[in-house]
């Protein structure tokens, strides 16, 4: 297996004492996971930064077989990490995408979609303008899973917001560990402190 694609990071944990278990969105092969020989390491692992689009090359063996996995920088979203509440929304992206779409099955749509609000939250200079993408890109994904339409509910932002929540509990998280969900809280508290 070969595959070159331009590459969300949207997951990332050490494996080894130098290495990293990388998984990435791609518009063509959807979500895949690759291991990246020194991807702890200094040069690394601001490469590897959750929202960054890198040109990955996954090469394995077999389909089976964890590609190993090397990336080229293409954009940065390292400054979001900076501000608190972009952070917080960045990670919480990134990691629905992780968490919940099947590896190797593509998903233009939502590729497209978190491509869209992770450059709505780099661009806007407060969170109201990124704020509906997230709702929108939320849908999307519950939508393109089997759970409803992509349209939000009608509503105020953080009204839509609490709805997608309780949907992605109830029809893509219930059983599974609830961390992810936790820090997704986090942010609509945050978010709509931010708002008013």
């Amino acid at each position: 297996m070969l595959i070159r694609a331009k590459t969300i990071v949207c997951a990332v944990r050490g494996h080894g004492e130098h290495g990293a278990i990388v998984r990435g969105l791609t518009a063509g092969h959807g979500l895949l996971a690759g291991y990246v020989r020194g991807g702890r390491s200094r040069r690394l692992r601001p490469v590897l930064s959750a929202g960054n689009i890198v040109q990955a090359e996954f090469r394995a063996r077999t389909e089976d077989q964890l590609a190993a996995l090397t990336v080229e920088l293409i954009t940065s979203r390292a400054a979001l990490q900076e501000e608190p509440l972009a952070a917080m929304a960045l990670d919480w992206t990134t990691a629905l995408a992780a968490a919940t779409l099947a590896e190797g099955h593509p998903y233009p749509r939502i590729y497209a979609a978190l491509d869209g609000v992770l450059a709505a939250i780099a661009a806007a200079s407060v969170a109201r303008d990124w704020a509906i993408g997230l709702v929108r890109y939320e849908a999307l994904v519950l939508a393109e899973l089997g759970f409803g339409s992509d349209d939000p509910t009608e509503g105020s932002l953080i009204e839509s917001l609490k709805d997608n929540g309780a949907r992605l509990s109830a029809d893509l998280f219930v059983g599974r560990r609830v961390d992810v969900m936790a820090a997704r809280e986090r942010l609509i508290d945050r978010l709509a402190r931010a708002i008013g």
